[in-house]
């Protein structure tokens, strides 16, 4: 088991001393995102079950390369609703570290302010848009973080999420963190994001499987 303390030294010393006081164990997604290269600029694809840890490593990834001076980072999302859940929770926790910005509105504007921030939460969508609008600060993006990145199966947003990464990696020069709960094809997503992939079974709270029928549940 790794412990966060030995983070030390390999995290700017602000974050450490945020995470420090929170974390005691990693989990082991982090662990495994930890030596797969998270702290040198590794691409990623996380796809470990729902509240393993995955958003610790791109929150790491984010904000240690905001603070060592290697450009913004922008958090997509695939909802606006969980768009505003994560400005709110990274204006709390990271607020005094870094600006933290929230883009969800106006796909007509290139929201020229947010040059002034420098972790962006937003959807696919907006993104999209603030792309084909020429927002200068894009350039300026070295870090990407995808979550639900699944849903590049989806024929709804699917599309739009593919679109955006595809010219993301044209134009950047930026660490991708991608994660997921759920991927059918781990292993070729990987592989078109040029990630090292991240696959473990652990969840906090042990999963049963069981049949219902007739008001009773019968596990298995």
């Amino acid at each position: 088991m790794m412990k966060f303390k030995e983070l030390k030294g390999k995290v700017p010393e602000k974050l450490f001393n945020i995470l420090v006081k929170e974390i005691d164990d990693l989990r082991p997604c982090q662990q495994k995102a930890v030596k797969a290269g998270l702290l040198s600029g590794q691409n990623l694809l996380v796809c470990t079950p729902t509240a393993s840890g995955k958003t610790l490593v791109a929150e790491i990834a984010a904000i240690k390369n905001i603070l060592e001076g290697k450009g913004k980072a922008v958090y997509i999302v695939p909802l606006k609703a969980l768009a505003r859940e994560k400005y709110k929770d990274f204006k709390q926790r990271y607020g005094h570290l870094c600006r933290v910005a929230l883009s969800i509105g106006d796909m007509d504007k290139s929201d020229s302010y947010l040059s002034d921030f420098d972790l962006i939460i937003t959807t696919s969508e907006k993104l999209d848009s603030l792309i084909r609008h020429r927002a200068p600060w894009v350039s300026k993006i070295g870090t990407v973080v995808v979550d639900e990145v699944h849903l590049l199966n989806d024929p709804g947003r699917g599309p739009t999420l593919e679109v955006t990464l595809t010219i993301l990696k044209k134009i950047l020069k930026a660490q991708t963190i991608a994660l997921s709960a759920t991927i059918g094809n781990p292993k070729e997503l990987a592989q078109w994001l040029e990630a090292e992939l991240i696959e473990d079974n652990w969840r906090p709270v042990k999963l049963k499987k069981g049949i219902y029928f007739e008001g009773q549940v019968e596990f298995y």
